[in-house]
């Protein structure tokens, strides 16, 4: 009579550099764990290793949607049904310490038990493109409005020649004046920090311009794609 392969679970603690995984049985034991690389190579390695101590087909992973990303997704591919995985709670780490070992372990018992429920997002198509473009957009916009209100805020302080060159102008006016202002020959004088000079434009405004329109105009394409 020829023995069966077991059916082990498993679960990964996933970090920058590293993923330490664990297998543990039906019952929730510890079977063996082990730590990868998180490179291609690494998570092929991890995946080969949790089929050593019997049949994985679900496996628990912490941080599907920042370390753990590209392993579920390859994981995914290879056919296995992928669960994200809470943090353990705090109360257990402060019980049982901090490990990668336990981490990894607490991860299999959770998918043993049949507590895991959380299907982890794909990660890509559209969806993540328009994720992107649009954590883009809004740094750029940040970048902008505490550019803007850093030059309203030295303003307050700044020689009244100066002032009164800049007070009551318009947003897009402040900044094209601003980008023509250029060091004074005596900077030591209160009132020679800085003067306005017929010269080319300076560094523009972080976030404006061309490229904040142009990451709008491909947020709206990748949400509206046959919209001209």
């Amino acid at each position: 009579m020829t023995d069966q392969p077991r059916d082990v679970f498993g679960g990964v603690d996933t970090h920058t550099d590293t993923h330490h995984a664990a297998v543990v049985d039906a019952l929730g034991r510890h079977l063996a764990d082990a730590q990868f690389p998180t490179t291609s190579e690494g998570y092929h390695a991890l995946l080969a290793w949790l089929h050593s101590p019997g049949t994985v087909s679900v496996v628990g992973v912490e941080g599907t949607g920042s370390y753990g990303t590209q392993l579920a997704r390859v994981l995914t591919a290879a056919g296995l049904t992928v669960f994200d995985i809470n943090r353990p709670d705090r109360r257990i780490r402060h019980r049982q310490g901090k490990s990668d070992p336990i981490d990894a372990y607490a991860a299999a018992q959770t998918v043993a038990a049949g507590r895991a429920d959380i299907v982890p997002k794909a990660h890509d198509g559209a969806a993540e493109s328009l994720r992107v473009l649009h954590n883009a957009r809004t740094s750029a916009v940040k970048a902008r409005t505490q550019a803007i209100n850093q030059i309203r805020s030295l303003l307050i302080t700044a020689p009244d020649a100066l002032r009164a060159q800049l007070r009551g102008l318009a947003t897009a006016d402040l900044i094209a004046t601003c980008s023509r202002l250029r060091p004074a020959d005596d900077l030591a004088h209160p009132g020679g920090r800085s003067e306005v000079h017929p010269a080319p434009p300076g560094p523009p405004i972080p976030g404006s311009g061309p490229r904040n329109r142009g990451l709008r105009r491909r947020v709206d394409i990748t949400r509206h794609p046959g919209r001209p």
